[in-house]
């Protein structure tokens, strides 16, 4: 077989790659029987001139290749007919901005298998970027409040940025002496803890964070949906029913509103489930968070100031709670900031490709390239040769709407 990494086309552009040269480098050591090729792209963390060295032909025609690695949505008018595509399609949960790309996928009869359903068999994907964005959703909110509070500057990062730049960064200020809410205690909310722990953040119990108005250094909590929310029968919280009853629960955000400075999400949430934040609550003269670093980025879902995604030229805006519309970053002290950027690691396109291919190199390609049978790669793929496999069937009925 013939494996190739394509470029970026999605926009805004991201420079993150599936396989950095090394990783690529390694596998053709390891599969001499296959060929590995890069698709040139100016955009790219690692340069072509790095795959070069690492003797990986770049090439800018890959329609000779099988299988084909990405990782955001593929340009519909870039899609190659017949070919195995992998990368993060955004369409399983029938998000309906892609369904012309479901359609584009099974009218050229493609394979494809989306990293996002690459799953273990105690359905823990193998693949995902979700605690990095958690390390820099975290480096943003803390950059943004400096910026809106006149207190430090961070730089803003580059492509080249990694994550020791980052906590050495944060290192170097004088951290603000504010109350932080984490929530959530899944990948994104474990990268938040993370980092705040490595720069001497303090984490207090639920109790101390809520009867302590006032805190002498950054001082943060973590709050899963079990404290987020409460049965509306005044049943006991289980995860299980939550996920199963979302309606049957209603918002039990309001004390954490009350005490936090800061709100950094990092939660789940579907739109069955309660909202946290509504336009009345940001309306509310007892809330005191006035900065929300929703990393989660749930457009006008649980935390309604998030109009929109934000973008990592331009991170932050503002919500205006007595309008419920958008203005510029910092431009009014009684507005709430917003952080919004919907792929945060990109900012860390180095360390998160390396890390990214490091999974597949573990999960997804000894069985790709050998030709073994491999449940993982069965488990994420939704369309073989243009057809819905079965476990995705219930996606026809989407793919068959105008």
């Amino acid at each position: 077989m013939k494996i190739g990494l394509i470029r970026e086309t999605k926009t805004p552009a991201d420079s993150r790659v599936a396989l950095s040269p090394v990783q690529m480098a390694d596998l053709q050591r390891q599969y001499p029987q296959h060929q590995f090729v890069v698709q040139t792209s100016p955009v790219r963390a690692f340069t072509d001139e790095e795959y070069r060295q690492a003797d990986i032909p770049v090439v800018e025609d890959v329609q000779d290749c099988d299988i084909l690695f990405g990782i955001k949505e593929v340009d519909i008018n870039a899609l190659l007919p017949d070919k195995h595509y992998i990368f993060f399609g955004h369409f399983a949960k029938m998000q309906a901005y892609n369904r012309p790309l479901l359609q584009t996928l099974m009218a050229k009869h493609i394979t494809f298998t989306d990293y996002e359903y690459l799953v273990d068999e105690q359905n823990r994907r193998v693949c995902a970027f979700g605690w990095w964005a958690g390390v820099v959703g975290t480096y943003y909110t803390l950059r943004g409040y400096g910026l809106r509070h006149h207190l430090y500057t961070l730089p803003k990062p580059d492509r080249r940025f990694t994550m020791e730049m980052l906590v050495e960064n944060l290192s170097s200020i004088t951290l603000p002496k504010i109350k932080l809410l984490v929530t959530g205690n899944g990948r994104v909310s474990q990268g938040a803890q993370f980092i705040l722990d490595k720069i001497g953040a303090v984490r207090v119990d639920e109790h101390t964070f809520l009867s302590t108005p006032a805190v002498d250094r950054l001082t943060y909590t973590v709050a899963d949906a079990d404290r987020l929310v409460a049965r509306c029968d005044g049943g006991t919280f289980s995860w299980d029913h939550f996920t199963k009853n979302p309606q049957a629960y209603r918002s039990d955000f309001h004390k954490w509103a009350r005490q936090a400075d800061v709100l950094l999400c990092g939660h789940f949430w579907t739109p069955e489930a309660p909202v946290y934040l509504s336009e009345e609550d940001l309306r509310a003269e007892d809330l005191r968070i006035r900065f929300i670093g929703d990393i989660t980025c749930d457009i006008q879902g649980s935390i309604r100031s998030t109009l929109r995604p934000a973008t990592h030229e331009a991170p932050y805006y503002d919500y205006n709670p007595a309008t419920g519309l958008e203005e510029p970053a910092f431009s009014n002290e009684n507005n709430i900031t917003v952080m919004a950027v919907d792929t945060c690691p990109n900012a860390l396109a180095l360390d998160t490709s390396a890390h990214f291919g490091d999974m597949l190199m573990q999960h997804v390609l000894p069985g790709l390239l050998s030709g073994i049978h491999n449940e993982v790669v069965q488990r994420g793929t939704i369309l073989k040769n243009g057809v819905l496999t079965p476990h995705f069937a219930y996606l026809q009925f989407f793919a068959d709407e105008k």
